[in-house]
């Protein structure tokens, strides 16, 4: 991972001058006990099924990665960021096979089938609609506990 100041100085700008969105009437409830919890994972990676639609710089959709997916790309491209570590094991950015054996042990009710990814690079204000999207998608599914991996 890169620190801000040490980024080129386009990214450095951008990133600074991004603004923290704090919602306003947050929704809270009480989590389920762990051994209960359907999990979902939500990626910043930009990672995708091969053959989709690659995101682009400054993406506000999202893509899905479904349980089994392993054969998955990203089309985020930073000079500032490391692949190397994603590219010898994926659970790096989507620890899908930790969350599969966190469920067999029973440390977690269950994984979900449908993952979401989206582009970190961009405002997050900007992904309302789709991130509205996923949301549904989870309720849907029954997911109650989302792992977010920002990358």
């Amino acid at each position: 991972m890169t620190k801000i100041q040490e980024m080129p100085a386009v990214a450095r700008g951008f990133i600074s001058n991004l603004e923290l969105n704090v919602p306003k009437h947050p929704a809270w409830t009480l989590p389920k006990p762990a051994g209960k919890r359907r999990v979902s994972i939500v990626s910043t990676a930009a990672i995708s099924k091969r053959g989709d639609k690659p995101f682009s710089w400054l993406a506000r959709d999202h893509r899905i990665i479904n349980k089994s997916d392993r054969d998955l790309v990203m089309t985020h491209v930073a000079v500032e960021f490391d692949r190397s570590a994603w590219q010898q094991d994926l659970n790096v950015i989507f620890p899908i096979d930790r969350l599969n054996e966190m469920a067999d042990d029973g440390e977690i009710g269950s994984v979900a089938e449908e993952h979401y990814s989206f582009m970190g690079a961009a405002d997050p204000v900007t992904m309302e609609k789709s991130a509205r999207q996923v949301a549904s998608k989870m309720k849907i599914e029954g997911v109650d506990t989302v792992f977010l991996i920002p990358i």
